[in-house]
This record gives structure tokens, sequence and C-alpha cells, in this order.
């Protein structure tokens, strides 16, 4: 008989990272952009995971880890559609305008 063999524990649980930087950079987007909330959502589950991996709660920590990553890429790709939305309706505006002076 063969047992599979792991590794001795540390003692110390893995580190989840907590994607801090993409929701800080979430957040100035979306405030730059459109001015919506979700980018300062990202950056409240961001906050949180630190804290619930200290206190042992790794599940949460997981849980808002890829919240934080989840609203962070919600916030940075609805701001650029706005921005885009915004940019095609000035060019169409300007179009109008030249088209309006002949």
């Amino acid at each position: 008989m063969s047992q599979q063999w792991s590794p001795p524990s540390t003692g110390t649980p893995a580190k989840i990272p907590n994607n801090l930087v993409l929701a800080i950079v979430a957040s100035v987007v979306s405030v730059l952009a459109c001015c919506l909330p979700h980018g300062l959502i990202s950056l409240y589950f961001a906050l949180q995971v630190d804290k619930k991996s200290l206190a042992g709660d790794t599940g949460g920590a997981a849980n808002a880890a890829k919240q934080a990553k989840t609203w962070g890429w919600i916030s940075i790709i609805l701001a650029i559609a706005w921005v885009l939305i915004a940019f095609i309706f000035g060019v169409f505006t300007a179009i109008l305008s030249m088209i309006g002076r002949r």
C-alpha cells in the first residue's frame, strides 16, 4: 500500500490576495469617468480581505477577494463603456452640427 505524501503544515494560512490595487484603480476610474459607485464597492470588499484573514475566516476572505476583483472589473468596464458612448455621441453631435451649418 502506498500513501499520499503531504508536506508538513507551517501553521500560517496561505496569503489571500486582497486586490486592493485593482479596487483603488477602479474607484478612481469610475469617479473620473461617470461617478458610479461600483469602484467603491470593490474597495469596500478589498479592505475586508485582510481583516477576515487575520480573524481566521479564510472562506470569507477568499469570498471578499473574489467580490473585490469582480466589482473592480465591472467598474472599469462600465467606465470605459460610458466614455466610449459619450465620445460617439460627441462625434455624432459634431457631424450633425456641421451638416446643419450648410
